[in-house]
């Protein structure tokens, strides 16, 4: 039998070449917690306690190969839900929660809201979560992201709706009615980043959620604006994850299509992170 400190050690020595020791470490007391259900508290007081991993030789291979933890695992927490999570659907990030926080503290209980991109599920289950007399939807292009944002929906927020749209495309045909609040986290990474970023990321994400050409980084930003002045009801408004060296572009294009009270923020590393707009209830 094969005892926790064994398994830490060799989940530790492959993930340490890539992730530098601390960071490894934390990967391999994830992966012994979820594969093998032990606890934290179990591996720290009793480390030479059993264990039993059968399938460490893959698993090995896959932190090699730089493979998410969160794919690796099949889940990740995200504003304290267990959220599904595999290849082809974005892993969601600490910097959005700070979003989802926003939009809860400032949303009417009963809002009509709208997730545009909403890949795993992640913002729209947790804002049905959060706001239990809200009326959410998702939207996503994807038919695996939707099908990865049904389970989570089905986990932690039945009553959400989910949609396939294109958020590049006149996606306001596909609704009746008015949105108090539309929210979008969209692909916003240009593709000259590519190459300063880790291959867990590169490798293993879809670049369809991430990356967008250089020659118009804002383009869904501006199709998600250009649709939200037909889909929000007058003084409703418009919620943006961003990146950071785009925020006074964004800002300027909102001011551009008539939407009022921009403003922008910072996310917990102090980056300009979210812009957030409203639809001007006196423009005609």
């Amino acid at each position: 039998m094969t005892s926790r400190r064994d398994i830490m050690h060799r989940l530790t020595a492959a993930a340490e070449p890539l992730y530098g020791i601390d960071e490894a470490r934390q990967i391999a007391r994830i992966i012994l917690c979820d594969k093998c259900g032990i606890s934290l508290s179990e591996i720290l007081v009793h480390p030479d306690g059993d264990a039993t991993l059968d399938d460490i030789d893959s698993i090995e291979a896959d932190i090699a190969a730089w493979r998410p933890v969160q794919y690796i695992t099949g889940r990740t927490e995200f504003c304290g839900l267990d959220m599904v999570v595999r290849e082809g659907v974005l892993i969601p990030r600490p910097e959005t929660e700070e979003l989802v926080e926003t939009i809860r503290r400032e949303a009417a209980p009963a809002s009509r809201i709208l997730d545009v991109g909403t890949g795993s599920g992640c913002i729209a289950v947790a804002l049905a979560r959060l706001l239990p007399q809200a009326d959410v939807t998702g939207m996503d292009i994807s038919h695996e992201a939707l099908a990865v944002a049904t389970e989570n929906s089905q986990r932690h927020a039945p009553q959400l709706h989910l949609a396939q749209g294109d958020a590049l495309g006149d996606f306001a045909r596909l609704f009746d009615g008015r949105f108090d609040i539309i929210v979008s986290n969209p692909p916003y990474i240009p593709q000259s980043d590519i190459t300063n970023m880790r291959e867990n990321v590169t490798h293993h994400e879809p670049h369809l959620a991430l990356f967008v050409d250089d020659d118009d980084p804002l383009v869904f930003y501006r199709s998600i604006a250009r649709n939200g002045q037909e889909l929000l009801a007058d003084g409703g408004r418009l919620y943006f994850e961003i990146y950071e060296t785009y925020a006074d572009d964004i800002c300027a294009m909102l001011e551009q299509m008539g939407y009022c009270d921009i403003r922008k923020s910072i996310d917990f590393r102090d980056k300009p992170r979210f812009v957030c707009a409203t639809k001007d209830s006196t423009a005609k």
